[in-house]
């Protein structure tokens, strides 16, 4: 594996502390014989690599592969720098949803019941000078499609604006920032957000768990607000049932537009497994369709059943009877079986590879370790449609981009090893079926 040898090759040169600290985090693949793309964590980690570690890496990258190596350097889905050597048409394309193409206007399925608070959201993202709603605050409950409007947003606004100028992260991840930044120095951080024009910000609850990072959200409210800059945030449930926020923070949160999204109804229910059906080819009777919508209530549960029914469709059997329908669904969270939650994936993975639960969880990096906590990433992904900062949080607090990275890892693996296609294939109909 390319990034192991290199890894082997910094040794030579770089404490292992400093390694952990700017070289693991990369997502290093070789497009052709003599470039490379990396891939970083977040932008932030991006401005510090070019100014602290870029001229070290492509030396010492010279030395390994030989002269005339070029680089593509990219973070997310946005290219941010690349070396002298690389033609402008080696640069990647730009993209029309840099901020996932799955999370467009276009694609959200609503109707009259939650009406306002997506013309709300449209209005914003497409106002050029005048800021009308601001902050603008997005509330309803889990699954009814805050973080898909957050995100959406966001892709409208990058048709008309530096993707640099936009910042959207969620809580857990602003708190890494501050906290292990790569540089290690939390003001760099704040000017860097500073810098930026629109500021979308997912999970405001989180703030629970983070109570010190109250006083930077404040600092950089402020910020935006005097320079009318544009803030949007999303919360579970009602503002006003935050508690935990300080008085000042809560105030200025309710100075601009707060709006609530409704749980999605029937209509818009069936409307997005027909949709997703047709997405993953997979075929449901009338009757299974109605039943999905009438017993999971929110896009998450859904999203996460129609993941195990396709996985299913195409480990088990290429046709879904009756019994295997009803089979998939006695595993799911409202299920009358046993339910398939991240712990019982962690449990499944960790026998497998005769582990404790809790070094499938912890940071042991270990060969073993590391690939079992991969694969328990991956099937969490796939099966229960788990978010990147959710998988984070469930492995030990660990970054999105951690899980991200294992995820894509797994993903290449399947393609590449045939043994682990074979572990993966394993352990997903366990997953399915029930069995230990």
């Amino acid at each position: 594996m390319l990034k192991k040898a290199l890894r082997q090759h910094f040794r030579q040169s770089c404490t292992e502390q400093d390694l952990h600290r700017w070289f693991d985090p990369l997502d290093i693949t070789l497009a052709d014989e003599k470039r490379l793309e990396v891939r970083f964590p977040h932008r932030f980690f991006a401005e510090w690599f070019s100014t602290q570690v870029q001229g070290r890496f492509e030396s010492e990258l010279n030395t390994f592969m030989g002269e005339g190596t070029t680089v593509e350097y990219t973070t997310g889905c946005c290219p941010v720098l690349s070396s002298s050597p690389l033609p402008p048409a080696a640069v990647s394309k730009k993209l029309s949803a840099p901020f996932g193409r799955e999370y467009t206007f276009e694609t959200f399925i609503s109707n009259k019941r939650n009406f306002f608070p997506v013309a709300s959201a449209r209005e914003l993202a497409r106002q050029e000078e005048e800021i009308r709603y601001n902050p603008f605050v997005l509330c309803g409950p889990a699954g009814s499609g805050k973080t898909h409007l957050l995100r959406a947003i966001a892709n409208e606004l990058s048709k008309t604006v530096y993707k640099k100028h936009i910042f959207i992260s969620t809580i857990d991840d602003l708190g890494t920032l501050f906290s292990n930044n790569g540089s290690g120095d939390p003001a760099q951080v704040r000017q860097q957000l500073s810098a930026c024009h629109y500021l979308l910000l997912d999970d405001l609850h989180r703030l629970r768990e983070q109570p010190q990072l109250q006083d930077e959200l404040t600092v950089l409210f402020n910020s935006f607000y005097d320079r009318q800059k544009q803030m949007v945030f999303t919360c579970p449930g009602k503002l006003s049932e935050l508690d935990f926020l300080e008085t000042g923070l809560r105030s200025r949160l309710e100075w601009g537009l707060i709006v609530t999204m409704k749980p999605p109804d029937l209509e818009i229910l069936v409307t997005f497994i027909q949709r997703q059906c047709k997405l993953h080819k997979l075929q449901l009777a009338k009757e299974h369709v109605f039943t999905l919508a009438q017993r999971f209530r929110d896009f998450r549960h859904l999203q996460g059943v129609l993941n195990r029914l396709t996985a299913y469709r195409d480990l088990v059997n290429r046709t879904l009877a009756d019994t295997d329908f009803e089979q998939v669904l006695s595993h799911t969270e409202a299920g009358a079986g046993r339910p398939l939650t991240a712990d019982r994936i962690i449990a499944l993975c960790a026998g497998r590879f005769s582990l404790p639960p809790k070094d499938v969880t912890g940071d042991k990096r270990h060969q073993k370790v590391v690939l079992a906590r991969q694969v328990a990433m991956y099937l969490c992904r796939e099966l229960m449609g788990s978010s990147y900062p959710v998988l984070g949080r469930t492995f030990g607090g660990k970054d999105h981009s951690t899980a991200m990275y294992a995820v894509k890892k797994i993903k290449k693996m399947i393609d590449s090893d045939k043994t682990t296609r074979q572990l993966v294939t394993e352990l997903k109909k366990q997953c399915l079926s029930g069995a230990e």
